[in-house]
This record gives structure tokens, sequence and C-alpha cells, in this order.
């Protein structure tokens, strides 16, 4: 017993001598993102999963730098998370939940614009950050609702994604364990409006519902679905609508790091779905076609919080395949 013992205090301090010796950069990454860990024990394996992470996004980056890749990666707050892991934290959509409605976008086959950029007629909130919460639907969902509130009504409001969070549950939503934006909808529809982000803030946990008709920015009367798959019919929607919510599938190393550029992974499911983000727009970039997403995890990722996605490539990713819009 004393043998073990002895072994075993031998290995914490090893691993605690290991900790406190620890490369610069892992120091420096604790210290810009706040990471504490509850014992020597856990911070070594966080360690060790930042390497590996970083170790990946260094080989990404040098196939960027040889012209073989259209986006780099960077190293952000996810950075000591496995990819299951961050996957199973931040990508809670729920898209096998089906939503009764039979309203459907007909696209008039006009020519529209080559680029659209919703942030340039303001229309879109400033990046906001779901934390450590399963909530991507709800914020596609009032990215969508502010963006139509602004063109009805020549203001832009933010509203409350914790409302949706915490009142949302009859509709088929979990809160912080994921939903659908057109459960969200249907539930904005049936409760007569959704207050504002001031009135209701965002919290990143489940909580009781404090709805406050006082309070409501806005209401939703329906919502239209965009048709499955269809790249140009999202497109009109996105230049003739507003914003548009869709889900994609986000659960691949390459999306937890994207810096810039315009991102395409073939490992991309176009099926698969698992998080919920705003698609604010289109363009060119060095003949590379690309969806301009709005994120919800702040804007230490991506481009300031923005991604831009690939066009044009059968429907990669998915982000054409569950889109809609509220009507209000």
């Amino acid at each position: 017993m004393k043998v073990a013992l002895c072994l075993l205090f031998g290995i914490v301090a090893i691993q605690g001598a290991w900790v406190n010796t620890a490369p610069e950069d892992w120091m420096e990454f604790k210290a810009k993102f706040g990471k504490v860990y509850k014992n020597s024990f856990e911070e070594l394996f966080r360690m060790n999963v930042y390497r590996e992470n970083k170790r990946k996004i260094e080989e990404h980056n040098q196939k960027f730098e040889n012209g073989e890749v259209t986006y780099n990666l960077k190293m952000n707050h996810f950075g000591d998370l496995m990819q299951h892991e961050f996957k199973a934290l931040m990508n809670r959509l729920k898209p096998s939940q089906k939503v009764s409605n039979n309203q459907v976008f007909q696209p008039t086959g006009d020519k529209v614009a080559d680029s659209v950029d919703w942030r340039d007629k303001g229309a879109v909130t400033a990046i906001k950050d779901q934390g450590q919460c399963g909530s991507c639907w709800a914020f596609s969902t009032t990215g969508s609702l502010e963006g139509q509130l602004f063109i009805k009504n020549k203001k832009l409001v933010s509203v409350s994604e914790q409302q949706l969070v915490d009142c949302s549950g009859d509709y088929g939503n979990e809160g912080c364990n994921g939903g659908l934006m057109d459960s969200a909808f249907e539930y904005i529809k049936a409760n007569g409006g959704i207050d504002t982000e001031s009135s209701y803030p965002y919290e990143a946990e489940d909580d009781k519902c404090r709805f406050n008709k006082k309070n409501v920015a806005g209401t939703v009367v329906g919502f239209v679905d965009i048709k499955s798959g269809d790249e140009d019919a999202l497109k009109e929607a996105v230049a003739s609508i507003g914003p548009i919510s869709v889900a994609i599938d986000a659960g691949n190393m390459s999306f937890q790091f994207y810096s810039s550029g315009v991102y395409n992974e073939p490992w991309c499911s176009d099926s698969s779905l698992d998080h919920g983000v705003l698609a604010v727009g289109y363009g060119t970039d060095n003949s590379h076609d690309y969806w301009l997403v709005k994120n919800s995890w702040g804007t230490v990722w991506g481009m300031d919080g923005y991604i831009k996605m690939t066009r044009n490539k059968n429907n990669q990713c998915g982000i054409a395949t569950q889109a809609s819009y509220p009507l209000v």
C-alpha cells in the first residue's frame, strides 16, 4: 500500500511539474481565454488536446499557404476540446423535429444582384455568443426575425434568445439541449411576441420563463420554408427577403477552428445538420462562390464571428436543406 501511495503521489507530482513547466503558448492560451481546470490531471489532458488541435491547424494552414485549400484555420476558445466534445456542447440543432407548414417560398426566377450583404443595409445585429449552451437555434431564429423587423419598421432591435430558451418548450424546443428555428417561430406566433434583448438578456443556461408583454419588440404571423436543397431559391430569398435562418453541418474540426477564406469541406454532410446559423448575404471571392453566414460563437471565432461558406457546390454542408424565415 505504501508503495502504491508513493507511486500515486509521484505521478501527481510529475504531472503537476509538467503543467507548471508547460510550453509558453499553452500558458498564453489559458490566459487569453480564461481557462481554469479542476486539477493537474485535467489540465494535462486539456493541454494535450490543445497541442493536437494546434498541430492539425498548422498542418491545414500549410496546405492553405501552398494553395491546396481555400480557407485557413486559427486557434480559438475551443482549442482544448476534442471534436466530439465540441459537437456535443455547441451543436444542438434538432432537425428531426418536423413543424407543419404549408407556406413555401416561390422563386420568381428574376435576376438578382451578384452579391448581397444585409449588414451594409443595417439589418443585422452585432455578433452574439451562445456560450456553453446548445442554443444555436435560438440565435438563428432571432437573427432572421431581427432582419424582418428592421425591414418592416426601419429600426434594428435585438430580440431575446433567452426567452426562446426558457419559454418555447411546449413547441418541441429543449433550451440549451437544442431546438429548431421553425418551432421557435411557431412559439413566437402563438405567444404574441418576443421581448427585447435588453429586457430579457441572455444567460447561456436554462431558466424559468419570464416573458413580459410590455417589453415585446415584435411578433410573427407565420413563417416560410424554402425548398429543401435549392440554392438558387435560397439565393433569391436572401436577396429579396432578407437574412434567412439556415441549418448546417458544423461538426467538422475545420469548422471548429475556421478563420478566414471560403470554407470548402468535402466531408460536410448535406443532411446530417447540427447547427443553426443565419445567411446574411452571398458573393464571390477569387472565383469562389460563397454564402456569408453569421454564427453565434462570439467575435473570436472566424471572420469576427462570420464565415464564408461554399455556394453552388451541391448544397455543401446542407445550407439550403432546412432554410426558413418569419413573416411579420
